[in-house]
């Protein structure tokens, strides 16, 4: 089963226009896979590159998509403006891969335009994220109408976990062999643990003491509310260190100013973070936190996890989603179920959860030697199991069955 010489990415993120875990998937898989084929990325902004197999091209926005409309449509409407730009241009590609909602429209139109076939990796799903009502008013409905079609016409789709494959085959109508599971993977060389605290100093983080560390953006998926919420049960000789920016409405970006600045009126040592900061100094908070907490509510793998483990740091994670594939309980770190209610994705006792994030902070946080055994065995896991050559490589193997099914289909095998 060959693989293809050449293939096209479609994503909203590339750098240096990065916020999530998505962007960062398809930056190091881009790479990865342009060690061995042609890679042509297509993603919003203004980026223009040629770097031996690989090509960035960027898509602006289109001005018109802001006019005259309700502004919470304008991200969903932008998103299919670009992903029609995406699949009308001329494409070199034996397939099509997109990520994300934003531009798997793209993927179904390029399919239909260029004869190829269309694959999609979920790195979220719109049904499980119902809060974003709040934030796109009726354009979530168009969001998750442009995610249901292009999934259900895929001709390939790829799960991040097997959790992740589990919602899609509940959610949509699909062929079971369509839908392969390809961990995320990281960048080894990248992510591992620094000397230098600098960093530290300069955001005013005291670098003789532990602290807890956060790194993702204000939004209800990654349950910093309820972190914030723990921190009155926290250890009040760790300091809390929240690098957390981009909130996704201005609610919940006030409801996070209200807490930290109640959090830091009862006691010392809570530092905001409120920039998203270069990936050097974040692997330099990664590397120097006595524990990382990701207090996510929805998670399809989480891959900030793995960037913490990397730089051998000891973590605490919720027990959702593809997190428990990721974060081997009393191995690598500790899990605390968050007690759902019933299809949603709210704690049926807020305060518990809170509290039991706090506990399981601190029984990290006061062991010395747990935190040096969660963090060596969180860095061999990572090296195991999560190299983005391998990644790659399953990745290839995947696109090889997508097109000699897609050829079989047309009748071309």
């Amino acid at each position: 089963m060959p693989s293809p010489k050449r293939v096209a990415l479609l994503t909203k993120e590339y750098p240096p226009y990065v916020y999530g875990g998505a962007g960062v998937h398809v930056e190091y898989l881009a790479a990865a896979l342009a060690k061995s084929i042609d890679v042509e990325v297509r993603c919003f902004g203004d980026q223009h590159q040629h770097d031996g197999r690989l090509t960035v091209h960027g898509y602006p926005q289109w001005d018109e998509t802001k006019r005259n409309t309700d502004p919470r449509f304008v991200g969903a409407l932008d998103a299919y403006a670009r992903s029609l730009a995406m699949a009308k241009d001329t494409l070199d590609a034996e397939l099509v891969h997109c990520h994300t909602w934003y531009t798997d429209m793209g993927g179904v139109l390029a399919g239909k335009l260029w004869g190829i076939p269309n694959i999609l990796t979920i790195h979220s799903l719109e049904p499980l994220r119902p809060w974003k009502v709040e934030q796109l008013g009726n354009g979530y409905h168009l969001s998750a109408w442009m995610e249901r079609t292009a999934i259900e016409a895929a001709d390939g789709i790829v799960a991040v976990s097997r959790e992740t494959k589990a919602d899609v085959l509940r959610l949509f109508d699909i062929d079971p062999a369509k839908v392969h599971v390809i961990h995320n993977g990281i960048d080894l060389d990248q992510y591992k643990a620094v000397a230098g605290t600098d960093v530290l100093t300069r955001h005013g983080i005291d670098p003789k003491r532990p602290f807890l560390l956060f790194v993702g953006r204000i939004t209800r998926q990654k349950g910093i509310i309820h972190l914030v919420n723990a921190i009155p049960h926290i250890d009040p000789d760790l300091q809390i260190v929240l690098c957390a920016g981009a909130p996704d409405t201005p609610e919940i970006g006030r409801e996070m100013a209200e807490g930290v600045a109640k959090a830091a009126a009862e006691r010392p040592g809570v530092i905001w973070i409120s920039e998203m900061l270069p990936r050097a100094d974040v692997i330099q908070l990664y590397t120097h936190a006595a524990v990382f907490c990701c207090p996510s509510v929805y998670e399809p793998f989480g891959i900030i996890n793995l960037e913490a483990m990397a730089c051998s740091t000891a973590v605490v994670a919720t027990k959702v989603g593809g997190i428990p594939e990721v974060v081997v309980p009393e191995e690598t770190g500790l899990l605390v179920d968050p007690g759902l209610k019933p299809g949603t994705f709210d704690p049926a006792d807020p305060a518990g959860f809170a509290e039991a994030l706090a506990a399981a902070v601190n029984r990290v946080a006061r062991d010395a030697d747990l935190r040096a055994r969660f963090g060596a065995a969180g860095r061999k896991r990572v090296e195991a199991h999560f190299s983005w050559d391998a990644i790659a490589a399953q990745t290839l193997e995947m696109y090889g069955q997508v097109i000699d099914g897609f050829k079989a289909q047309a009748g071309q095998g």
